[in-house]
């Protein structure tokens, strides 16, 4: 709250209040997300959110879930600087600040930062998936990789198991659980489709959100911010002006045009967990939100529409544009770079559509 106070002392006030009612909050909206969706279970986490809450404050939590982060922000906040900052939460999980629905994503990623911290495993990523995969190997589960799945198998309306590339079938004792982009389901695991038209038209009329291109440095140290030299302590630094140029982007990578100024998320896990690079080194990941899976043309006019695989690197280098006017001297830091397209991206793992 003292950082925020720099810029208003009302949203320090504001943030200490919200800080100090997000247990209560979070028992509802969690319970809301992690409800099934169905009438019974919905209306169930409706009646608890009036009981607890009232007439009025079960209106307050439904106009948050409905309301725009744009809409949320600017009703709370004063400093466009605090507004910018809390609405690229909302762009990690593809809600620009214009978008209906969003508001719930920027507050619970900051209310629970705030209140829980963020976690990062020693070592690197993987840590989480060994952590996963170990707890179900101990649960006595088996985990077999480079085993395609062909089909889901299905028997009177019920999927009964799974049938791989191999021509190998694996029956299910109780469900199967396909973590697959929507299309992939309806469309080619389970050619004759699910045996509810409606849920099956629904996945296929699903629409990905924008992009993403991922940008890994080797650096000879971190970068130096202009905004203070307290910036290199922490894991992320957002990049990102404004609400209206969080909008602008979204709006130019939905046309299918390069962003000028795409919003950018700078990680900077070494600043805490110096293992994962050699001593006296560093490096940073940037995550460019959002770019278009197809280019038709550069919002900046400099770049010709082509195919991703010709275009990266010189977008790659727009990006360090960007960077550096806010870290200046960063390209004389960087002993390497690993440029992800969305298609990149998408090529490594196919749920990624578009990127």
């Amino acid at each position: 709250a003292a950082r925020i106070a720099a810029f208003s002392a009302a949203d320090a006030a504001t943030w200490r209040r919200l800080v100090a009612a997000f247990p209560a909050e979070a028992e509802h909206l969690f319970r809301l997300l992690g409800s099934p969706m169905s009438a019974r279970a919905l209306a169930g986490t409706a009646w608890n959110l009036w009981r607890k809450k009232g007439m009025s404050g079960a209106l307050d939590t439904g106009r948050l879930l409905l309301s725009s982060p744009r809409a949320w922000l600017e009703e709370t906040f004063e400093s466009p600087h605090i507004r910018a900052t809390l609405a690229t939460w909302g762009m990690h999980l593809d809600f620009a600040p214009d978008i209906a629905g969003g508001a719930v994503f920027p507050y619970l990623e900051s209310m629970a930062n705030q209140s829980f911290g963020m976690v990062l495993g020693t070592g690197g990523a993987d840590t989480i998936i060994r952590a996963l995969s170990g707890m179900v190997t101990s649960a006595g589960g088996k985990i077999v990789t480079g085993a395609e799945v062909a089909e889901i198998t299905v028997s009177a309306g019920r999927a009964t198991g799974v049938r791989l590339a191999s021509g190998e079938s694996h029956t299910a004792t109780r469900a199967v659980i396909a973590g697959v982009a929507p299309k992939a389901l309806t469309g080619r695991l389970l050619p004759n489709g699910s045996g509810d038209a409606g849920f099956d038209t629904a996945m296929q009329k699903f629409r990905h959100a924008p992009g993403t291109m991922m940008i890994h440095l080797a650096l000879d140290d971190l970068p130096d911010w202009r905004a203070g030299a307290e910036l290199r302590q922490f894991a992320y630094v957002h990049l990102s002006p404004s609400l209206d140029a969080m909008s602008r982007t979204y709006q130019q990578a939905m046309a299918g045009m390069l962003p000028d100024e795409p919003a950018l998320v700078v990680g900077q896990p070494t600043a805490i967990d110096p293992s994962r690079a050699p001593q006296g080194k560093h490096v940073l990941w940037v995550q460019v939100r959002m770019l278009p899976a197809e280019i038709l043309g550069d919002a900046a006019g400099k770049i010709a529409p082509d195919h991703w695989d010709k275009v990266k690197e010189v977008y790659a280098d727009r990006v360090l544009d960007i960077i550096e006017t806010y870290a200046p001297g960063l390209r004389n830091k960087i002993l390497g770079r690993a440029v992800f397209s969305p298609i990149d991206l998408e090529r490594e793992n196919p749920n990624l559509v578009g990127g």
